[in-house]
């Protein structure tokens, strides 16, 4: 996919301040038609640029659940699965997993003893350390910023443009700028997978 224009970014922070706001309105403030704008809406989420709609709730505002910070050392070869089952697990709000074996998530608990809920959720087998911190505050900011938008190549980081290419590599999307960015991003990442 090449560069997003200005009209793309637009689009952008439109859905960012609220996703629910019609194709027509968002229309009507780029000057195109609700149509068109659900065209570039659908290239966007092809590109994978837009992942999906979603709502965000804040669970400490609705039950007595306390509000933590669980940072997870995963056993390798279990990345996937211990990402997987934390986003799934009732009361976890934000999931991320980093490139050093490590998945963190924002979660609402009902007490911050969680070593039996991490055992029975992810099983401990595939946990090497973990710590969890009670969150004071959280705020999560999703903008687009006034920079160029341009989606970076995972093996390289040069920009990718209509000629690179996408797969999806054990569930998840990479972008690469070029074929061969992609086959040494894909051996590397099974050499990783494989422990070697």
């Amino acid at each position: 996919m090449a560069d997003l224009d200005e009209t793309d970014m637009e689009i952008l922070r439109l859905l960012l301040a609220d996703a629910r706001r019609p194709y027509s309105e968002i229309g009507d403030a780029v000057d195109l038609s609700g149509p068109a704008v659900s065209d570039r809406v659908t290239r966007l989420e092809d590109a994978g640029v837009i992942t999906g709609f979603t709502i965000d709730v804040d669970r400490t505002t609705i039950d007595e659940h306390v509000p933590l910070l669980l940072d997870v050392t995963v056993a390798p070869g279990h990345a996937s699965d211990v990402y997987d089952a934390l986003r799934e697990a009732d009361g976890v709000q934000h999931v991320y997993r980093s490139a050093d074996a490590h998945v963190v998530a924002h979660a609402a608990r009902p007490d911050p003893d969680v070593e039996d809920w991490l055992a029975e959720t992810v099983g401990l087998d595939a946990v090497t350390d973990y710590a969890v911190r009670l969150l004071a505050a959280n705020d999560r900011t999703s903008a687009v910023g006034d920079a160029d938008f341009a989606l970076a190549c995972a093996e390289c980081g040069n920009t990718v443009t209509d000629e690179g290419t996408v797969a999806r590599i054990d569930g998840e999307r990479y972008r690469f700028c070029c074929p061969t960015c992609e086959e040494a991003f894909r051996e590397r990442y099974e050499r990783l997978a494989d422990g070697a």
